[in-house]
């Protein structure tokens, strides 16, 4: 069975023209979760949030919008607008773990409370347009709080469960709990998606290995700090470092023509660029020594000259 991959959604990184540009480069992805939007009483249709989900504009990996909220009727509103822009499928994100999200009770602040997780269902499933998937974590506090979310969701006609086996309060610091995930994924009527420290074949085959039953795979921080992972694991295909060195520099020589034409002022390219080293920079094997030469740089043209040299350097 070939595995099904999700690129997952990282807030400032997997952008539209992030994803346009992998498709194009990188192999082996299926589909990935945008960034999460959250609604807005003034969301028309030239809403940035809007624009950035239009079709037209998203031309490569197959899309699913994601949207925070702890409002039902806000939710349903911008799902059923996203529905008509042409998307069959939207994802909740009920997982995400940083404190200004949680304190406001969005995101991962809503897994201790199944009773708002069951009334917020009850209120969208019947009024909602497209299919819906969740995106969680184990828990907020503690990581057997799913536990008590599967039998609620299996009352509900739900598309998937993306689950990442660890608690927010963990972030993304030390280990996943399997054991929890396993509960979870026992327990779920829904596929489930595992999410969560996939850096290696090794590391796929070990989780594959342990949960045949589970299909599709979203991976993050993995894939774009080695945007050849996807590939390597479905079509197990090797290409040479020089070659791998190649494609890695268009690409991030496009990805910088494209947001230079949206980034205005010295700094906004050079800050923009910077996120996405501090990724893509563990792909090498000196990967601090270059993020310590990038992030020195504040203006376009240092910058050029800085990545054009540790560019050539490394064939």
């Amino acid at each position: 069975m070939i595995p099904l991959i999700c690129l997952a959604p990282l807030q400032g990184i997997t952008d539209r023209i992030y994803r346009n540009l992998f498709s194009f480069y990188f192999k082996g992805v299926d589909s990935a979760v945008a960034p999460f939007i959250s609604p807005s009483k003034k969301m028309k249709p030239d809403n940035p949030q809007l624009l950035e989900l239009d079709p037209d504009r998203n031309t490569g990996i197959p899309v699913i919008p994601q949207i925070m909220t702890s409002n039902p009727d806000d939710f349903t509103a911008l799902a059923n607008v996203l529905y008509d822009m042409g998307y069959g499928t939207v994802n909740w994100n009920i997982g995400c773990p940083f404190r200004m999200v949680v304190k406001k009770g969005r995101g991962a602040g809503m897994l201790c409370y199944p009773d708002r997780i069951e009334s917020f269902l009850g209120k969208t499933m019947p009024v909602l347009k497209p299919k819906l998937s969740i995106k969680l974590r184990t828990g907020l506090k503690h990581s057997d709080e799913a536990l008590h979310l599967i039998p609620l969701f299996n009352r509900f006609d739900l598309d998937e469960l993306i689950i990442h086996p660890r608690t927010a309060v963990q972030m993304y610091e030390g280990d996943v709990d399997l054991d929890m995930f396993e509960r979870c994924l026992n327990l779920s009527e829904h596929g489930v998606v595992y999410n969560g420290d996939i850096y290696s074949i090794d590391d796929f085959n070990a989780l594959a290995g342990r949960f045949p039953q589970v299909k599709s795979w979203m991976i993050g921080r993995g894939l774009i700090g080695n945007p050849f992972l996807a590939e390597n694991i479905k079509f197990n295909t090797e290409k040479t470092r020089n070659e791998k060195i190649k494609i890695i520099r268009d690409f991030h020589d496009d990805l910088f023509d494209e947001y230079s034409k949206i980034l205005s002022g010295p700094a906004h390219i050079t800050n923009k660029m910077k996120e996405i080293w501090a990724y893509m920079a563990g792909f090498f094997a000196n990967a601090e020594k270059i993020r310590k030469k990038i992030n020195k740089t504040h203006h376009r043209d240092t910058y050029i000259d800085v990545v054009n040299k540790i560019f050539d350097e490394l064939v």
